[in-house]
Protein backbone atom coordinates (compact mmCIF):
# COMPACT_ATOMS: atom_id res chain seq x y z
CA UNK A 1 0.00 0.00 0.00
CA UNK A 2 1.25 3.60 -0.45
CA UNK A 3 0.27 6.34 2.03
CA UNK A 4 0.14 10.07 1.24
CA UNK A 5 -1.45 12.55 3.47
CA UNK A 6 -2.51 15.07 1.37
CA UNK A 7 -4.61 18.42 2.74
CA UNK A 8 -6.21 16.42 6.08
CA UNK A 9 -7.12 13.12 4.41
CA UNK A 10 -4.58 9.84 3.95
CA UNK A 11 -4.50 8.65 0.29
CA UNK A 12 -4.34 4.85 -0.23
CA UNK A 13 -3.31 3.69 -3.46
CA UNK A 14 -3.19 -0.46 -3.37
CA UNK A 15 -1.17 -2.06 -5.90
CA UNK A 16 -3.31 -5.32 -7.06
CA UNK A 17 -0.12 -7.17 -8.49
CA UNK A 18 0.25 -9.98 -6.23
CA UNK A 19 -3.89 -11.07 -7.33
CA UNK A 20 -2.62 -11.02 -10.84
CA UNK A 21 0.33 -12.71 -10.47
CA UNK A 22 -1.64 -15.48 -8.22
CA UNK A 23 -3.94 -15.88 -10.95
CA UNK A 24 -1.01 -16.51 -13.39
CA UNK A 25 0.54 -18.54 -10.90
CA UNK A 26 4.05 -16.74 -11.48
CA UNK A 27 6.24 -15.55 -9.23
CA UNK A 28 8.29 -12.61 -8.93
CA UNK A 29 11.27 -13.75 -10.96
CA UNK A 30 9.10 -14.51 -13.63
CA UNK A 31 7.06 -10.99 -13.87
CA UNK A 32 10.89 -9.52 -13.58
CA UNK A 33 12.27 -12.04 -16.36
CA UNK A 34 9.42 -11.25 -18.66
CA UNK A 35 9.36 -6.89 -17.93
CA UNK A 36 12.73 -6.71 -17.79
CA UNK A 37 12.22 -4.80 -14.30
CA UNK A 38 14.39 -5.02 -11.23
CA UNK A 39 13.29 -7.84 -9.49
CA UNK A 40 13.27 -5.23 -6.35
CA UNK A 41 10.60 -3.07 -8.13
CA UNK A 42 8.18 -5.96 -8.46
CA UNK A 43 9.20 -6.87 -5.37
CA UNK A 44 8.46 -3.89 -3.72
CA UNK A 45 4.83 -3.68 -6.00
CA UNK A 46 4.08 -7.16 -4.88
CA UNK A 47 4.17 -6.42 -1.13
CA UNK A 48 2.47 -2.78 -1.84
CA UNK A 49 5.70 -1.18 0.02
CA UNK A 50 6.53 1.12 -3.19
CA UNK A 51 7.24 4.74 -2.37
CA UNK A 52 7.14 5.67 -5.87
CA UNK A 53 6.52 3.75 -9.55
CA UNK A 54 8.06 4.79 -12.91
CA UNK A 55 5.47 4.83 -15.36
CA UNK A 56 7.59 2.42 -17.40
CA UNK A 57 7.28 0.20 -14.94
CA UNK A 58 3.75 0.79 -15.35
CA UNK A 59 3.25 0.04 -18.96
CA UNK A 60 5.45 -3.18 -18.59
CA UNK A 61 2.75 -4.99 -16.36
CA UNK A 62 -0.20 -3.84 -17.61
CA UNK A 63 1.14 -5.22 -21.13
CA UNK A 64 2.32 -8.06 -19.48
CA UNK A 65 -0.89 -8.75 -17.62
CA UNK A 66 -3.09 -7.24 -20.73
CA UNK A 67 -4.75 -5.13 -18.13
CA UNK A 68 -5.41 -1.00 -17.77
CA UNK A 69 -3.90 0.76 -14.85
CA UNK A 70 -6.73 0.60 -12.81
CA UNK A 71 -7.10 -3.22 -12.51
CA UNK A 72 -3.53 -2.70 -11.25
CA UNK A 73 -3.96 0.40 -9.10
CA UNK A 74 -6.77 1.22 -6.95
CA UNK A 75 -7.41 4.41 -5.49
CA UNK A 76 -8.78 4.92 -1.92
CA UNK A 77 -9.34 7.72 -0.21
CA UNK A 78 -9.75 8.39 3.88
CA UNK A 79 -10.15 10.92 6.67
CA UNK A 80 -7.13 11.25 8.99
CA UNK A 81 -9.16 13.05 11.67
Amino acid sequence: MIFRLYKGSLVLIRCHLARLMGERKLKIADVARETGLNRNTVSLLYHETAQKVDLDAINKLCKLFQCQVGELFEYTEGNTE
